[in-house]
């Protein structure tokens, strides 16, 4: 996860400075460790800052992780259940869309303060110890809160949502759609092999289709104040500079 924030955040030209957009780009210092590729990073960021800098926002992944996913997984087949005609013999795509995009959206409104939280934690740990904004996971809430006020905890909310309806519908639904294909097929039985083939499947549609929103929402949560003035902002900025093969950067 570590080594995934670090390819998406990182600019493919870090010496140019331009303003596009209302995005005010930084340049980067000539010391700063260029990643190249998953493994070159893993490479980098293991001889650079140790092994211990992969397990870097480690908490602040897991009060991301549980937060996010007792509410988006968790609720999904009630939500379902709740869209599905009374009588109907099975649920339908539609249903499962709306129940995937309902669930994603209730768990980005509820937890986005631990997204925003691990984003800057994980870049915070990637700068020198002098230049660190944050001791912990706490003391990154209270800063946030601050300095930015209760609304920084919530920035990027909508490119959130987005991404989770996005990925919740990827993934969810797709992992419905292919498990029951393969019972229907009589490919498989309803056991564990089945049900790893439909998430193997699963994880990667939604990789695919939410690795763009993924990039703008990593770019945007983790800018500094003023550097874009919104996400589509962000979004204009990345295309102009990186072109489509940025959204997928990582």
């Amino acid at each position: 996860m570590e080594a995934s924030m670090r390819l998406l955040s990182m600019s493919s030209h870090p010496s140019t400075a331009l303003k596009i957009q209302g995005e005010v780009r930084i340049p980067r210092s000539t010391g700063t460790a260029e990643y190249r590729g998953v493994l070159g990073t893993l490479s980098t960021m293991v001889r650079t800052e140790g092994p211990r800098s992969l397990y870097s926002g480690l908490v602040a992944g897991l009060q991301r992780q549980m937060s996010f996913a007792s509410i988006r997984i968790g609720l999904y087949d009630s939500v379902k259940q709740l869209y599905t005609p009374k009588g109907a013999e099975s649920t339908g795509l539609a249903a499962r869309l709306l129940a995937g995009c309902t669930t994603g959206a209730v768990a980005v409104a509820c937890a986005q303060p631990t997204d925003v939280v691990k984003v800057r934690f994980q870049a915070n740990g990637a700068m020198p110890e002098s230049a660190r904004r944050y001791s912990g996971t706490v003391d990154a809430y209270r800063t946030i809160a601050r300095e930015e006020g209760v609304r920084g905890l919530w920035r990027g909310t909508l490119p959130n949502i987005t991404r989770n309806a996005i990925v919740n519908c990827g993934e969810l639904v797709t992992y419905d759609l292919i498990k029951d294909a393969l019972l229907r097929a009589q490919l498989m039985t309803d056991n564990v092999p089945c049900h790893f083939v439909a998430a193997f499947g699963a994880g990667f549609c939604a990789t695919v289709v939410a690795s763009p929103v993924d990039v703008v929402k990593t770019r945007y949560m983790n800018a500094g104040p003023g550097q874009y003035r919104n996400a589509l902002s962000c979004l204009l900025a990345l295309l102009m500079q990186d072109g489509i093969a940025g959204f997928y950067k990582g």
